[in-house]
């Protein structure tokens, strides 16, 4: 596995693109926001830096609808002294417009989950200007996050990740428009399936990795986790067997510039993206006759629960999903956890009945 390489890998370029549009967004942004992301830079992915721009957009925008100051100045001619016009319930109000709003012409939604992204922007924007003293209060601190719905962790049963993984090597149940295509794409797909249920791995980590990322001495991957670090993630004979057919047809297939390392390929001979891997797995999906929807975060929970079951070692399970935070692992794999614990209640028998 090379790890030093002279052109821009998937990463390197995902942060390039990121960059460039987070400039984008700045210039339609009050101009002390730009003060901000330089601020975070150390500190945060460009990733990160342009979901707070976008939550930001959406905060200003909110304010030049519904505040009376707002309203007489365009939101880049806002000054700093506005976030000390805003008090707790602005930011209440705002949380609730969030709930449904209409922008040109499209009515967008947003649950906890995304109402709880937004806060997470607004507080560490307040934060930092207040810890820097550029303004005296911080009411985003004072808004509790919305609370999330447990949601309960769905993931494929055995039978059917078997029935998955034959109808994409098969392409039993695709339709005739899809057979057309499935010949050619195959091998690749029953390579990225397998790699993504016998590993945990995200899509975003799948679609980085370059062929000299795969090493069959050690039967390991190397992948780049969030937050930026390089980890091995390590695969078994069944995920072996179909990479080392992928990646001798991937041999006969010339790339298009600037695609040559990457891995897995679309049709068009370029990197297949995250949204490509998405589609592809809702595809094969629709094969398998399930109430579950199939994503490839599914996948990723199959993979987790299995390991957990298998192991019972959650530690084991947060480093291989690349979780900096086991309790992340715990909160998410707590109904496993359950069971485990009742099948300890009949596990002692005490006396024979």
């Amino acid at each position: 596995m090379n790890t030093s390489k002279k052109y821009h890998d998937y990463h390197e370029q995902k942060d390039i693109d990121n960059t460039i549009k987070l400039r984008e967004i700045m210039s339609t942004l009050p101009s002390f926001c730009k003060e901000f992301f330089l601020g975070i830079k150390d500190t945060t992915s460009a990733r990160t830096r342009l979901a707070y721009a976008y939550d930001l957009r959406i905060f200003f925008e909110f304010l030049h609808e519904s505040n009376p100051v707002c309203k007489k100045l365009e939101i880049t001619d806002f000054n700093i002294e506005i976030l000390d016009m805003i008090k707790p319930i602005d930011i209440t109000e705002f949380l609730d417009y969030l709930t449904l709003y209409t922008k040109e012409n499209e009515e967008i939604t947003n649950d906890e989950r995304g109402k709880q992204r937004k806060l997470a922007s607004l507080r560490s924007m307040y934060n930092y200007f207040y810890k820097a003293e550029r303004i005296e209060k911080n009411p985003a601190s004072l808004v509790d996050m919305p609370k999330l719905h447990k949601k309960e962790i769905i993931r494929l049963d055995i039978d059917e990740v078997a029935r998955l993984l034959d109808n994409v090597e098969s392409g039993e149940k695709l339709t005739k428009k899809q057979l057309e295509f499935h010949e050619k794409t195959k091998v690749r797909d029953i390579a990225l399936m397998t790699l993504l249920l016998g590993t945990g791995i995200r899509v975003s980590e799948c679609v980085g990795l370059d062929i000299e990322d795969v090493d069959f001495n050690n039967n390991g991957i190397l992948i780049k986790r969030k937050g930026g670090y390089e980890q091995i993630v390590y695969f078994g004979e069944e995920v072996e067997k179909v990479l080392r057919e992928y990646i001798e047809e991937r041999s006969h297939i010339i790339a298009v510039t600037g695609h040559e390392h990457a891995l897995f390929l679309s049709l068009q001979n370029k990197r297949l993206s995250v949204r490509s891997v998405e589609n592809l797995v809702k595809k094969y999906a629709k094969t398998v006759t399930t109430l579950k929807k199939i994503t490839p975060h599914k996948l990723r929970s199959t993979y987790g629960t299995n390991l957990y079951n298998e192991t019972g070692d959650i530690y084991l399970v947060a480093d291989v999903l690349g979780h900096k935070d086991v309790n992340t692992t715990k909160k998410h794999y707590a109904a496993q956890d359950q069971n485990r614990l009742r099948m300890a209640a009949n596990a002692v028998k005490l006396r024979e009945i």
